[in-house]
């Protein structure tokens, strides 16, 4: 049992058992204390094929087919048991209260609805407003059933349609109690990661199929925020990419807007105004003439949003190619085939300075950024982090976590500050848990999972964070 949260344990040496006075950064900036607005929300999020296990209880999702293909995770590591939050979520939200959180946004897994397993979700958010803990559900964190792959995945305009069914049936299961949904999450990896460069579920690496499965996944969204009930509030979680030139010449400031296009506009043009941007179609337009968007879609993707979700963890720098093209880093880790269609003349640089257990570089600003980016885009429209956190070894001492989040939400203080409406924050993730294609090799939580007997030790993080959750003082 961990004494400051009660929380079950294995107790490995080094437990931290008491939340340290401060982080790194509150002793060297040694400014006044840094108050949130009263009813911002602090939370943690996970998702459904990370953490759940009990595969047997649903039906084949990519993700399981992926993990079986040789080489594609690392260590062959499969979702099967994951953290085996499935039979340990009564636990999990016990431990959820116990550090104080106010929301928990977790994803359902579409395959285990389909196998008539909405009765786990429906009792988990008993159990979450019984502990004061609001709901925040995801219909789709990348496991698409291998039944609608094998008719042809996102790519194909029926997927988007097999999705508006599934929101409806959760909605007409869990509407009633749930009041937040976020429709996607991250659909540029499903599209790009997925589709174009293949390291992700399902690996398939077609560029003009990426385009494809880009468009019918933004459908999806549209059609499933129709379906949702009215006194719904309803966001989508995107992961926009801070996109920087690497310096001021004309040709990286056109490499800049290429990757805008591709990262950020390709999902915010339709959702935030209701039109592609003329210039992604103009730099697709030799893998694709887009008539597979079809005369009122983009209307219908442009549905009200109650809120926008972020996910932020690095920014991106980029250039234009001196090679004018060949594999390089798709600004995710090496990758023989590129993730952004059209734009094989752009390269990815790493900054300088400190990078997370992912390579991924430190910098907040990005964050920052991005926030006051969408409150002047679209002025009024409710923002929440959705995710952020940060990959480090698995010791329980946790300072280069806690210095993370703390210059994180340091932007987000400054964002809220300069006007942003930021009003939630997620922190990824709640516990350590397969990290995709990586397998088991990274982790994010900010509570330990000792994988063999699946004990959880908050670490020192996680008592920063619940101080944090219950003062809202930074």
């Amino acid at each position: 049992m961990d004494t400051a949260t009660g929380a079950p344990t294995g107790t490995p040496p080094g437990t931290p058992t008491e939340t340290p006075a401060a982080s790194p950064a509150q002793e060297e900036r040694q400014k006044e204390p840094l108050r949130f607005p009263a009813g911002f929300v602090w939370g943690a999020a996970t998702a459904a094929f990370q953490i759940e296990g009990a595969a047997e209880l649903r039906g084949p999702s990519i993700w399981d087919t992926f993990c079986r293909t040789p080489g594609k995770v690392h260590g062959g590591d499969t979702g099967d048991v994951a953290v085996d939050h499935h039979r340990l979520w009564r636990d999990d939200v016990a431990l959820m209260d116990r550090l104080g959180l106010g929301a928990y946004r977790f994803s359902v897994s579409w395959p285990r609805v389909l196998a008539g397993g909405i009765g786990f979700y429906d009792a988990l958010v008993d159990e979450l407003l019984a502990h004061g803990i609001q709901p925040c559900l995801t219909l789709y964190h990348w496991d698409l059933p291998q039944e609608l792959e094998d008719a042809g995945g996102w790519p194909e305009r029926e997927t988007a349609h097999a999705f508006a069914a599934y929101a409806e049936t959760v909605a007409g299961a869990l509407g009633d109690r749930v009041q937040l949904w976020t429709t996607l999450n991250e659909p540029w990896c499903s599209a790009f990661l997925g589709y174009a460069s293949g390291v992700h579920a399902p690996g398939r690496t077609s560029p003009a199929d990426s385009l494809r499965a880009a468009h019918h996944l933004n459908l999806a969204h549209g059609l499933a925020a129709a379906a949702l009930p009215s006194s719904a509030r309803v966001g989508i979680a995107l992961n926009p990419s801070a996109v920087r030139p690497l310096t001021g010449s004309a040709e990286d400031l056109d490499a800049q807007r290429r990757i805008d296009a591709l990262a950020n506009r390709i999902f915010t043009g339709p959702l935030l105004h209701g039109a592609y941007p003329e210039d992604l179609k103009a730099d697709t337009a030799r893998l694709t003439d887009w008539s597979f968007v079809r005369p009122g879609d983009e209307a219908l993707i442009h549905q009200p949003l109650g809120f926008l979700g972020v996910n932020y963890y690095t920014p991106a720098v980029v250039s234009a190619a001196p090679d004018g093209g060949g594999p390089r880093s798709d600004g995710h880790g090496a990758t023989a085939y590129s993730p952004w269609p059209g734009a094989q003349d752009v390269a990815f640089h790493q900054p300088p300075g400190e990078l997370t257990d992912m390579n991924w570089s430190i910098d907040p600003t990005g964050l920052y950024d991005l926030l006051m980016r969408f409150a002047r885009e679209v002025p009024g429209l409710p923002l929440m982090v959705t995710e952020n956190g940060a990959a480090y070894a698995p010791d329980l001492h946790d300072p280069q976590r806690i210095r993370y989040l703390e210059e994180h939400l340091t932007a987000v203080h400054r964002a809220v500050t300069d006007g942003a409406p930021v009003e939630a924050y997620y922190l990824w993730s709640l516990l350590d848990n397969f990290e995709w294609s990586y397998g088991y090799s990274k982790r994010f939580g900010i509570v330990h999972v000792d994988y063999a007997t699946q004990a959880r030790t908050p670490r020192a993080s996680a008592h920063w964070y619940a101080r944090l959750a219950r003062t809202g003082t930074l």
